[in-house]
């Protein structure tokens, strides 16, 4: 004889409950019936288990056999007590959270249900009573309390709501610290910094974003690189828990063949990457890295770099880890300008025009010197007088221009050198960047102090210049097209041992190790743009001087 088929009467007054009778159809045949009459008449002789919405609910999820029972797969805890705060059934995950948990709970429903008994809690909108609960301050839960009235004859029931909101408050939590920390990295004494010279506050911002990424997010290796608007090239400015050779690494803002940070530059998306050996866009950065996460650096709407954060666990990065780097990453954009900012040294608005017009002006009153210069030879006597008042009219205007402005590079006025730098006069001396203003300002700088300058455009140049020729001393900046200063450096040992070596580094990271590499091996000095003239004069006299001795 089959087995007959459990008959489950849902007693719901409004006639209609068909959430319930859905959980319940697994276990049995299931009837919402309207009140407990209904129910009893319906019932008759035969076996029939009558049930309010409340009892459904605990029947439902004790019926734990029936597949897909909804409340006993909820994430949240479930929990349903009498009027004296007994626990009558709890669900899968309620359990999960251990008897302390529970027990907990269910003390603190009764302090409520003592402070508030439940028959006020009726009305038009039926109340709920919250609360928090911490466990010896590692979890946290969130607590909802309902009042769920019985049909007909049976006693309402309280439903409590457990929500473990551990990670949402520790996330929150790290939030508010990720929050702080930004203020105090954006926070810069102006006064304090200004004492410093680029490489110098630089080397500030560097250990406080390394210190703060280790104790609040603990990211130990990473690399930040700031994105060059003119070139579309992403310079190493800070890093990290990395090699010299990942940091040097040549990327540009692209989608496509520049790696996860040069997609990430060019899309302004984060990337989590769980693990590297399965992701073609990945390039080498740690020695043993498995995964990486890589989020924009982001100001006023626009992508100025990339924070890229390596781990040498597989998938040791999540969503949350996301929301926390791009949050930091938003005060490092910040702090980074506000460095830019401050290294640019103009006293005035007339400065800055007069330099900008400087700069403007610079090449073509070269070439018009330059194409003078180069009649004059053969120029008839008449002609050649005015060929010479033309190039000394660009030297006047030169001259004024020069008085007028700070140059972003080299400030502060040039002087008139009457009688040259006794250090410096006829002193051999090559200069090599590839800006022209900064070039021919520190060429014209040198030359007035007495020295006799050999300018070079490249690195290629300088390369080529010190394998020819010999020289008192090398100034080089340390980026450059075909060399960098580290080449350029050894060029120049290699050519001559005993010849002095400036390097010059503009705003930012030294992306091949030139100036750490050169100096193990004798370098005699560095130059951070912006420079002052006198400080441009100092360190070559103390490189002359050294040389010397």
């Amino acid at each position: 004889m089959p087995p007959r088929t459990l008959r489950i009467l849902l007693v719901a007054e409004d006639g209609a409950d068909a959430a319930l009778a859905g959980l319940l159809s697994g276990a049995g045949e299931v009837r919402v019936v309207s009140s407990m009459a209904e129910a009893a008449q319906i019932a008759g002789d035969d076996p029939a288990i009558i049930c309010s919405p409340p009892e459904a609910i605990a029947l439902a999820c004790a019926a734990e056999f029936v597949p897909g029972s909804v409340l006993s797969q909820l994430g949240q805890g479930l929990c349903l007590l009498d009027l004296d705060a007994r626990v009558l059934w709890s669900n899968q995950k309620a359990r999960s959270l251990g008897p302390q948990v529970l027990e907990a709970v269910r003390k603190r429903v009764a302090d409520r249900v003592a402070e508030h008994p439940p028959q006020r809690w009726t009305g038009p909108t039926p109340q709920t009573e919250q609360f928090a609960l911490s466990m010896d301050r590692t979890r946290h839960f969130d607590v909802s309390v309902s009042l769920v009235q019985g049909g007909g004859e049976t006693e309402p029931r309280l439903l409590a709501l457990i929500s473990d909101v551990t990670r949402t408050r520790a996330l929150h939590e790290k939030v508010l610290a990720i929050d702080q920390a930004g203020r105090e990295l954006v926070g810069i004494d102006a006064d304090a910094i200004s004492r410093l010279d680029i490489g110098e506050r630089l080397k500030v911002l560097e250990d406080k974003i390394l210190r703060f990424s280790h104790d609040l997010m603990h990211f130990d290796h990473l690399v930040i690189r700031v994105l060059d608007p003119r070139t579309r090239r992403l310079e190493t400015v800070v890093a990290g828990g990395l090699s010299e050779e990942a940091a040097a690494l040549e990327i540009f803002a692209s989608p496509e063949g520049n790696g996860i940070s040069g997609l990430v530059a060019a899309t302004g998306e984060s990337y989590i990457c769980a693990d590297v050996a399965q992701d073609p866009r990945y390039l080498p950065g740690l020695d043993r890295a498995r995964s990486t996460l890589t989020v924009p650096l982001w100001l006023n709407d626009q992508v100025v770099g990339t924070m890229n954060i390596e781990s040498e666990f597989p998938s040791a990065f999540n969503d949350d880890d996301r929301q926390i780097a791009e949050i930091f990453g938003r005060y490092v954009a910040i702090a980074l300008h506000i460095l830019k900012l401050l290294a640019v040294e103009r006293s005035t608005v007339g400065g800055q025009v007069a330099a900008d017009v400087r700069a403007e002006v610079a090449t073509p009153l070269n070439a018009i010197v330059a194409e003078a210069t180069s009649l004059l030879p053969v120029a008839p006597p008449q002609l050649a007088g005015r060929l010479q008042a033309i190039i000394d009219q660009v030297e006047v205007a030169r001259a004024a221009l020069s008085a007028a402005a700070e140059n972003a590079a080299v400030t502060g006025p040039r002087g008139s050198f009457e009688g040259g730098d006794p250090a410096l006069q006829g002193k051999r001396i090559l200069v090599a960047d590839d800006e022209d203003i900064i070039r021919e300002t520190v060429c014209d700088v040198l030359a007035r102090a007495g020295a006799s300058v050999t300018p070079a455009r490249d690195g290629q140049e300088a390369v080529d210049a010190a394998a020819t020729q010999r020289f008192d001393l090398v100034l080089s900046d340390i980026k450059m097209p075909h060399h960098n200063g580290y080449e350029v450096f050894a060029a120049v040992r290699q050519a001559s041992p005993l010849c002095p070596v400036i390097l010059i580094t503009g705003f930012g990271y030294d992306p091949n190790h030139s100036i750490v590499r050169a100096s193990r091996e004798g370098l005699a000095g560095v130059l951070f743009k912006p420079f002052k003239v006198d400080q441009l004069l100092e360190e070559v006299r103390q490189a002359l001087t050294a040389a010397r001795r």
